[in-house]
């Protein structure tokens, strides 16, 4: 394993939200980012290049899917694994046929379900 830490993006506009899963992942050793909407995510995506993204799918200024769809059409960030954190069941298909790898419904899931499910892609 590299000795450099995981880093993770978290876009939410929630704050309450941002905190509970920046604590969670900082204490399994990454490195964590926040933004509170889609632009400041796009532009931290680009500066920072986290290993991950969480990304809700409803935001301020653009739209999950406007992040996602921006994010993977940019060689810089294409890369970038993007896990969606939403409470809408009905777009999993679309979100995963943007390049999303997985599709999260907050409501259904504890942190630590969260938490589980995200160390599979930052190897863990």
């Amino acid at each position: 394993m590299t000795d450099q830490k995981p880093k993770i993006l978290i876009i939410d506009d929630s704050k309450f939200l941002s905190t509970v899963y920046a604590e969670k992942f900082g204490e399994l050793g990454c490195d964590v980012i926040t933004a509170d909407d889609g632009e400041e995510g796009i532009q931290k995506a680009k500066n920072e290049k986290p290993t991950l993204i969480l990304l809700d799918g409803v935001l301020p200024k653009m739209s999950g899917f406007e992040v996602l769809e921006t994010i993977k059409k940019d060689p810089d960030t294409m890369n970038i694994s993007v896990v969606v954190l939403s409470n809408l069941d009905s777009e999993k298909e679309k979100w995963l046929q943007l390049g999303a790898v997985d599709y999260l419904i907050k409501a259904e899931l504890s942190i630590d379900e969260i938490s589980d499910k995200v160390k599979k892609y930052l190897s863990l």
